[in-house]
């Protein structure tokens, strides 16, 4: 209940509490793995601003294409910009040896970080970038401290700045509050953001196992043919031994 409200308060105030220092309160992501629509947008989300860096090199251009509704065509012209073909891996262009001397570490590919993070650590991960002069990126993150990933939304965002507040708690302790507050506009309102996130995040989850909704939907007819095989057996069975008795 308490992360259910956190998240309404997020979405309409123009600063956003999120923890005590050395802490984090995790944002819901809401994906929903069933919108096409949604997934599609996240696709154009990770070519353009995550696939620069980041591979998922145990998906393929074509796969997604086919799952997601996405003619072949399109697929070539909007999704893959390394002159590579539907078939192939969404790999990187980059060297790993420039990777590792811009980033100080080789970028970790996304392919299970849903996964291995979970949908609403990464959507709380893509909100909370401040601005930091201390770092080389020139910026840092509450969900990972000290971070070597530049916040390469910012442009849809707009730059936030951390605000630490002290108060005290019921033991009487001093209890440190970090605020981060949007001081420079994004191209898009906090709400238009929230909803980018969320399709990211979506499709992020997409790739972790793309046939687990698939077989979710063939789970659920199974459970279904089972459900009715035991109400023919069981009147089959009374069937049998009423003679009996």
């Amino acid at each position: 209940m308490k992360k259910q409200l956190l998240a309404i308060l997020l979405a309409l105030a123009p600063a956003c509490v999120f923890a005590n220092v050395g802490e984090i309160h995790l944002q819901q992501a809401n994906i929903d793995p069933n919108n096409t629509q949604s997934l599609q947008r996240g696709a154009r989300l990770f070519v353009n601003y995550c696939l620069s860096c980041h591979s998922a090199s145990l998906m393929r251009y074509e796969r997604v294409g086919k799952d997601l509704g996405i003619p072949e065509k399109l697929v070539a012209e909007n999704l893959i910009f390394t002159g590579g073909k539907p078939g192939d891996l969404m790999n990187v262009a980059m060297f790993p040896d420039d990777a590792k001397e811009w980033f100080g570490t080789l970028p970790p590919d996304l392919s299970v970080i849903a996964r291995s993070r979970g949908v609403d650590w990464l959507y709380t991960y893509l909100h909370t970038f401040y601005r930091d002069d201390s770092k080389l990126t020139g910026v840092n993150n509450l969900a990972f401290p000290d971070v070597g990933m530049p916040n390469v939304l910012w442009e849809l965002q707009g730059r936030q700045e951390p605000v630490i507040t002290t108060s005290r708690g019921h033991d009487g302790k001093e209890v440190k509050t970090v605020t981060l507050e949007l001081v420079e506009p994004g191209l898009l309102s906090p709400k238009e953001y929230d909803r980018a996130v969320r399709d990211l995040v979506n499709f992020l989850d997409y790739i972790g196992e793309p046939a687990k909704h698939e077989r979710r939907a063939l789970g659920v007819k199974v459970i279904m043919f089972l459900l009715v095989l035991l109400v023919v057996a069981y009147l089959m069975k009374r069937e049998f031994w009423k003679d009996v008795h």
